[in-house]
């Protein structure tokens, strides 16, 4: 499969092949929904995707150090390192890093703004000395780079039935409601890195605090405060996610079964941490493999449509074509 990717998208130097297919990887492994839907896109594109969520996995992992083997000083100088091959890489191409000639092919190729990529190496070099954020509208603001960028950086690669300008609101509000969606599912998780991305003024409106998360999560107890809180985010988010609808309708008709289907196993996280009412601390919430079998099978159906649609159009139009010959 990746080599017929790679041969549908005319990537043909073996080095550049060589990274493209550790981005696939990077995505198969990590992004078990953004790599289900991204095998709904017509196969020229699905490189270029497997690109952008590979050096977006890479610089949050430099961030993260799950196994905690590195320093702070340390992670700031890989970021920094990557940082500045990244640079060299848009700027003339190549890169040390294969996730960074990947990324800078795909730029190149589909004209992204550099500054998405700026922006989103300003959000994670934040996330090595912020642990929280007072409000909502903080919150926001890491969250255009680290989030939002992801929707328009893609955007280009998705294409759009209109100007793009009136698609990206909605892609940059979906990027956001995937990422609120994470912060929800995540709460425990990112509590043990000594972060909390629920904003504060949430937070304090319900009587929580972050000692009061900790306790819980140290404890395995529940807290009718704390639970009020998450109700109150999950509604956030899915505030977001209806802002970001309508942007599906505006893309590429071959692209929206993907994005429709992303967009629906997303918001089945948000069902499923409902569904276990809100006990993220304790354990993670995961949509059901019948659900995204199920999902992923419709989005299957809904592509073939939409390619065959596209077909009989072309078709259509070359027929009209060979009859005002003489």
């Amino acid at each position: 499969m990746t080599r017929r990717e790679l041969d549908a998208a005319g990537i043909t130097d073996p080095t550049l092949r060589a990274a493209y297919a550790h981005c696939r990887q990077l995505n198969a492994r990590h992004g078990r929904t953004y790599f289900l839907a991204a095998r709904l896109l017509p196969v020229e594109r699905r490189s270029a995707v497997h690109a952008l969520y590979g050096f977006a996995r890479w610089a949050d992992d430099i961030v993260d150090d799950l196994d905690r083997r590195l320093t702070g000083h340390a992670r700031d100088r890989l970021l920094r390192r990557l940082e500045a091959d990244l640079a060299h890489g848009l700027r003339a191409g190549g890169g040390d890093e294969p996730v960074v000639r990947a990324v800078a092919d795909t730029a190149a190729r589909y004209a992204i703004d550099h500054s998405l990529f700026a922006d989103f190496l300003v959000s994670m070099r934040s996330d090595l000395s912020v642990t929280d954020y007072p409000a909502y509208s903080d919150l926001l603001a890491y969250m255009h780079g680290s989030a939002a960028v992801i929707g328009l950086q893609i955007l280009p690669v998705l294409g759009t039935t209109g100007p793009r300008e009136e698609a990206a609101p909605h892609a940059a509000a979906l990027g956001v409601a995937f990422q609120l969606t994470n912060f929800l599912r995540d709460v425990g998780e990112d509590l043990d890195r000594g972060r909390v991305y629920l904003p504060a003024d949430l937070l304090a409106a319900h009587g929580v605090d972050r000692a009061l998360l900790e306790w819980s999560r140290r404890t395995g107890r529940r807290d009718r405060r704390i639970r009020a809180a998450l109700v109150a985010a999950e509604a956030l988010t899915r505030g977001v996610y209806r802002e970001a609808e309508p942007g599906i309708a505006i893309l590429d008709p071959q692209v929206r079964p993907c994005i429709r289907t992303a967009f629906t196993l997303y918001g089945g996280i948000l069902d499923a941490i409902a569904g276990q009412d809100y006990a993220v601390l304790h354990r993670r919430a995961v949509v059901s493999r019948g659900r995204r079998a199920t999902t992923a099978a419709y989005g299957a159906l809904r592509t073939v449509g939409a390619r065959c649609r596209a077909r009989a159009g072309a078709g259509a139009v070359a027929g009209g074509r060979g009859s005002d010959g003489p």
